[in-house]
């Protein structure tokens, strides 16, 4: 035994523990083929570039990749000069002293990390310190911001180019958890958590190492891991921040200072808004700000086990603005309170998570062949002859979705019986759907789904997620009460997706095409539309009643959601006809009285201040004279998306007030 403790003991003693770190850090490196080959090609003769600017989120992997072109290069004879952006002053002196051996090097390969930390020496490398640079050197510089258009000016676009990191591919993702040995089925369910981040990959591939019994399934939110993520991701910029504030932006998908005000209502909104959005892991997102995903999920579970209460709280207050956003006619609420609700059967067919890789785009030249041959092959050739029309006629009702390098990945075809083509009403599928929910169109708006098809194979159906909620979003009925979904019933998540939301099956309505059974499957949100059951599910979740049940038993509440109903469509007759607030033997009528009623109300619930005329302008514009968008109507009363909408929603209120309390004094 001695002899052979010998034997193992001579090589180990050969190398420094910095060596050691290194093997190892080697052995665990996995992916990133097509970016190491663009860097390598850098460090060989006719190299592309000669600055090399990396970026991408906190824990994507931007360091690992500098590390390994590091001991690439040093194996074909480079001087690697490491810089680390959180060891090193900000200051130019700092940075002289760093680059001073560099350059004096025949072959120097300089590696700026962290440079999150010192972009204020952006101006200051590029005319002083990098120009005196050997001319067969290489520069790469990784941060997480989207590097500074100076970089590509002013003669620098011709040696400098930049590389963003992404998500890990799956099978990319699978290796690196094998490096940290994991093999069993536990690598599919972290690979799924981990969403792409070799940090979070790492960290959980180490705890599933050493815990037999650990899995993301059974505890992703495990104290030592999540502690992990927060000190290596985002602690060093969360000095001095409050709780609260980024509790809502780990919450809600989008935060603005609309929504800041109205859930932290003894807060500061702007300033808030403000140290929100000078986060280096915080990303604008249409009118807001975003986290990146995993410092979302980071920080969500470490709220959520510190202070539980505070964040149940946030969320319903969260869910309660974006509600009330959202009957006042705000188009797309339907994803962001999508994104509170946690079920994850739910989640598999009505959500927006898949954004992250994926985007919904229109029809282009050459989707419908290549549909057509995806059917033909499948064996559905009846099934496509009938979707032709759509392809041909009517594709403004077709959603596309593709990938980050514009793959076909799926598509949906949905319309309401507003909207729906009129050869529709041939269709095999949708014509007794269109015959059937017609019949009940004076309970509501219905939408119906003719195809929502994934071509990814994706168990977690991100992109079926997204199929279904663009099929809302581009039927005409954005809040509608039915929704007529076409079910395989060999599809179990599609079946179980249909039980959980309380679908019924419409047996009567079910197609045979091509031997194929498609079932077909109705959902009834309730009087208060999608909108409603998705806050209600919300408020499930969070152990709370329905909130439409609390409302007083008096008839106040009820008529100021008919007020408000009837502003939303005061230009949709066949709506305004079935208004409780309508009177009247005839539809004709019925309209007439309603729309007076509002008029009248518009005219008499305002005073006579500027912001009070502000407020009624926007509400006839809006509303009563809402011949065009929403977005062309803030455009001409010359408010911000932000501030029309939140004065749109006052401006509803008083006037639901106003009727109201007219109604209960008479």
């Amino acid at each position: 035994m001695a002899d052979k403790g010998q034997a193992t003991a001579g090589p180990r003693a050969e190398r420094t523990l910095g060596e050691l770190i290194d093997l190892r850090d080697d052995g665990r490196f996995v992916g990133r083929t097509a970016e190491l080959g663009f860097l390598e090609a850098c460090l060989g003769n006719d190299p592309p570039a000669s600055v090399v600017l990396v970026y991408g989120p906190a824990g994507i992997g931007k360091s690992s990749l500098l590390r390994q072109l590091a001991r690439r290069a040093r194996t074909r004879a480079w001087d690697v000069f490491f810089i680390e952006g959180r060891e090193l002053p900000p200051t130019p002196d700092a940075m002289e002293a760093a680059l001073e051996a560099a350059q004096s090097s025949p072959r120097p390969l300089v590696l700026i990390d962290t440079y999150e930390r010192m972009t204020a020496l952006d101006g200051y490398l590029r005319r002083e310190l990098l120009p005196g640079l050997p001319g067969e050197g290489l520069v790469v510089i990784a941060g997480r911001g989207t590097p500074d258009t100076a970089w590509f000016e002013s003669g620098w676009h011709e040696v400098a180019r930049e590389l963003e990191l992404t998500a890990l591919a799956d099978t990319d993702a699978l290796g690196l958890l094998e490096a940290h040995g994991v093999t069993d089925r536990r690598a599919p369910a972290i690979i799924e958590w981990a969403e792409g981040s070799p940090l979070a990959l790492a960290l959980a591939g180490d705890t599933a190492a050493r815990d037999a019994d650990w899995s993301p399934a059974e505890g992703a939110e495990r104290p030592e891991i999540v502690r992990s993520l927060i000190r290596r991701v985002v602690e060093s910029e969360l000095q001095g921040e409050r709780l609260s504030a980024l509790g809502v932006a780990a919450t809600a998908r989008v935060t603005t200072v609309e929504l800041l005000s109205a859930v932290l209502r003894e807060s500061d909104a702007e300033e808030a808004y403000e140290r929100l959005r000078r986060l280096s892991f915080v990303e604008p997102l249409g009118d807001g700000l975003t986290l990146h995903e995993l410092v979302r999920k980071t920080l969500r579970a470490d709220f959520r086990r510190r202070d539980p209460e505070r964040e149940r709280e946030l969320r319903r207050r969260i869910v309660d603005y974006l509600y009330e956003r959202g009957r006042i006619g705000d188009p797309v609420i339907a994803i962001e309170l999508a994104h509170l609700i946690e079920n994850p059967t739910i989640k598999w067919g009505f959500g927006w998570e898949g954004s992250i890789d994926y985007r919904m785009d229109v029809v282009r030249r050459g989707d419908a062949e290549f549909v057509k041959s995806l059917f033909t092959q499948r064996g559905h050739p009846d099934w496509w002859h009938y979707s032709a029309r759509f392809w041909a006629e009517a594709p403004e009702r077709i959603g596309v979705a593709r990938d980050r390098e514009d793959r076909f990945s799926g598509f949906t075809i949905s319309m309401s019986p507003q909207t729906a083509p009129d050869f529709a009403t041939s269709d095999p599928l949708l014509g007794p759907w269109l015959e059937h929910a017609q019949a009940s169109s004076h309970l509501g708006d219905a939408v119906l789904w003719r195809d929502s098809i994934d071509l990814t194979g994706d168990p977690r159906g991100r992109v079926q997620a997204m199929l279904g909620m663009a099929g809302i979003l581009r039927s005409g009925a954005p809040n509608p009460r039915f929704a007529y979904m076409p079910i395989d019933p060999g599809m179990r998540a599609a079946v179980s997706f249909a039980q959980v939301l309380g679908a019924v099956h419409l047996e009567e309505l079910d197609v045979v095409l091509d031997s194929r059974r498609m079932e077909c499957h109705r959902i009834d949100y309730g009087p208060g539309g999608l909108l409603a059951a998705q806050r209600a599910r919300v408020y499930q979740e969070l152990g709370l009643p329905n909130p439409q049940s609390e409302a007083p038993a008096a008839q106040l509440a009820v008529d100021g959601e008919a007020v408000r109903e009837a502003l939303r469509n005061f230009r949709v007759p066949h709506e305004l006809a079935r208004s409780p607030l309508a009177h009247g033997e005839t539809v004709d009528e019925r309209v007439a009285g309603v729309r007076q009623l509002l008029r009248d109300a518009a005219e008499r619930a305002f005073g006579d201040s500027d912001n009070e005329r502000l407020l009624q302008r926007v509400l006839v514009r809006g509303y009563l004279e809402s011949e065009s968008s929403h977005e062309l109507a803030a455009e001409e009363l010359n408010l911000s998306r932000a501030a029309y909408f939140r004065r749109l929603r006052a401006g509803a209120e008083r006037v639901a007030e106003y009727l109201t309390y007219r109604r209960s004094d008479s």
